[in-house]
């Protein structure tokens, strides 16, 4: 037999994997025990439930949870979303008690909206932005679960996600909040008009635009230096454009122009909204009222520091994006 000098202490490796192995299991145990979010105490407030279905649509609700292309029922979950860490299956979100969330308190609700966790404790994946309605007032909160609860209820549940290995391990998702969970904040602008304001509320919150428009890192989190400039990798292979103002200016968008394909899903050059931004368009953001349509133009056509009026567009292209994207309101 041939030696070379080399030994190789199999005990030792065995100790060490051992070793390592414990550490692991023992992290895994401490990050599976740790508690996540805060108790919400709504109590017996009432909700309004045309308020709520309004949001229902502002916020995705119905374009993310109805399977629109198969004339799913409203509400009893939407078409699965392939990623590269697996398909996400929005699920049924109608009062059934057993497929749906009927057996759900306000306060369950409250918690899972605003803080992404659901009643037994757990995170939801990112693919649902609870990130956006972190401002969602106790009022907002009453009215969407009024009107959410106003919806036929259906008794088959969604189909479970298929995510891949290590992304279906959920208390992985507990260092994934603590690494890159950054909840909207946003306060009313002073020197802007009350639309820009209310347009800064929509686009940065319920509309949750970022979530498709923003660029991701490898491990599914939104990186802020990119917000609005784009998404080419989106659910199903679609692409998001930037939404900057410079871009949309660039790319010859009006407020009007912009508020019609918002209304209509028709561009000025006569193309449609492709991807699933028809879907968003079908079910969400033609249902606005035309001032909320206007704020949103205002607010992504506004330079921010209110130099440029809405109206003024650069005229270095005649060309458009074709503002693809897949909606993201996922709860599970």
């Amino acid at each position: 037999m041939l030696d070379f000098g080399v030994g190789i202490d199999m005990k030792g490796l065995l100790r060490t994997g051992l070793a390592l192995g414990l550490i692991g299991g023992v992290s895994i145990g401490i990050i599976s025990i740790w508690t996540i979010g805060e108790p919400e105490a709504l109590g017996m407030l009432t909700g309004d439930a045309m308020k709520g279905a309004y949001l229902a649509r502002s916020g995705g609700c119905v374009t993310c949870h109805t399977d629109i292309a198969n004339a799913g029922r409203a509400l009893a979950g939407g078409a699965p979303l392939d990623t590269p860490f697996g398909s996400f299956v929005p699920p049924n979100i109608t009062a059934d008690f057993d497929a749906g969330i009927g057996s759900w308190t306000l306060d369950q609700f409250a918690v899972a909206i605003r803080q992404g966790i659901n009643p037994d404790g757990k995170a939801y994946y990112p693919a649902f932005p609870y990130e956006f309605y972190a401002e969602f007032s106790d009022q907002d909160v009453a009215d969407l679960w009024t009107a959410i609860r106003e919806v036929p209820a259906v008794p088959t549940a969604a189909p479970p996600h298929d995510v891949n290995f290590p992304f279906n391990q959920r208390w992985g998702l507990k260092l994934w909040r603590a690494a890159f969970m950054s909840p909207v904040s946003m306060t009313p602008v002073l020197g802007q008009s009350d639309s820009w304001n209310r347009g800064q509320q929509l686009v940065e919150g319920a509309a949750h635009c970022a979530a498709c428009h923003t660029g991701r890192n490898f491990l599914g989190g939104l990186q802020a230096d990119k917000a609005f400039s784009g998404n080419d990798s989106l659910p199903g292979g679609s692409k998001a454009p930037s939404i900057r103002t410079a871009d949309l200016r660039a790319a010859n968008w009006t407020s009007k122009k912009l508020e019609y394909a918002l209304r209509t899903g028709i561009m000025p050059s006569g193309d449609v909204l492709g991807g699933s931004m028809a879907e968003v368009v079908q079910a969400g953001t033609s249902y606005l009222t035309d001032a909320d349509r206007e704020a949103i133009a205002n607010y992504l056509l506004d330079p921010k520091d209110g130099s440029i009026a809405p109206e003024q567009t650069a005229e270095t292209s005649t060309s458009e994006p074709t503002m693809e994207h897949t909606p993201g309101m996922v709860m599970e």
